[in-house]
């Protein structure tokens, strides 16, 4: 029983869509070298997937092939568009030479694939990275040397500031020397007149501070006029009694 026939329709399913053309496509770049060998074509396939990627067959290679359909296929009133492309075509050669001439100066500047050189080239590399290496030294020192005056300048700042801090600070002294001379002065005068005052007590003057004393014995004798001797004898008794 034959397989029916598929449906030409865009499938929905992402899976199935990508299995279907993985399939296909290797199909048909079998099928484009199969008739490239049996034939002895020429063929050129280029196949882009829907992310981009790129897949190509070319029996004598792509771009020549590429030029070849050019060739055919322009009539000659498009003389113009064909020169313009050939120019587009040298100017990538070009460019494209230049690059890989760039890339191998390059590697040789890093000490890379120095072994197709001859003693001229070799030297010409040598003057090449001494120039350079004298250049790197000459700006090396010269921002070293625009630190250094930086620096120098930054210790000017910092010089002068000190400066100013010192002279405010010796100011202030002198303010505080200034005020607590007054200040002992005018102290000075508070206490001559302290002294010197008629109206003033002497401090030697004042009365000294009670005596302690154990015992009544003095305030008894005082009080023994009013007092009965016999009541006051023993008051005395108990008082010493206490005392001892």
């Amino acid at each position: 029983m034959g397989r029916g026939r598929v449906e030409l329709k865009r499938i929905e399913n992402k899976i199935n869509r990508q299995v279907t053309f993985s399939k296909r496509r290797n199909g048909l770049l079998k099928k484009a070298y199969e008739l490239s060998v049996l034939c002895d074509a020429e063929v050129a396939l280029i196949i882009f997937s829907s992310r981009g990627k790129l897949y190509e067959f070319g029996s004598a290679g792509i771009g020549r092939t590429l030029e070849r359909y050019q060739r055919c296929c322009f009539t000659p009133q498009d003389n113009s568009v064909e020169r313009d492309t050939q120019n587009w075509y040298q100017e990538v050669n070009k460019l494209k030479a230049k690059y890989e001439a760039l890339q191998r100066t390059q590697r040789h500047l890093l000490g890379e694939d120095l072994g197709p050189l001859s003693v001229k080239e070799l030297q010409n590399l040598e003057k090449q990275l001494e120039g350079a290496l004298a250049t790197a030294r000459q700006r090396k020192t010269q921002i070293m040397i625009e630190q250094m005056e930086d620096l120098r300048r930054k210790e000017r700042q910092l010089g002068d500031l000190n400066k100013q801090l010192k002279i405010k600070l010796e100011a202030e002294g002198q303010s505080l020397k200034t005020i607590q001379g007054l200040w002992n002065s005018g102290a000075t005068a508070g206490s001559s007149n302290f002294l010197m005052h008629p109206n003033h007590p002497n401090p030697m003057d004042c009365d000294p501070e009670p005596i302690l004393q154990i015992g009544y014995h003095h305030y008894v004798q005082a009080e023994s006029s009013s007092v009965p001797r016999t009541t006051m004898a023993a008051e005395t008794n108990f008082i010493q009694g206490w005392v001892l």
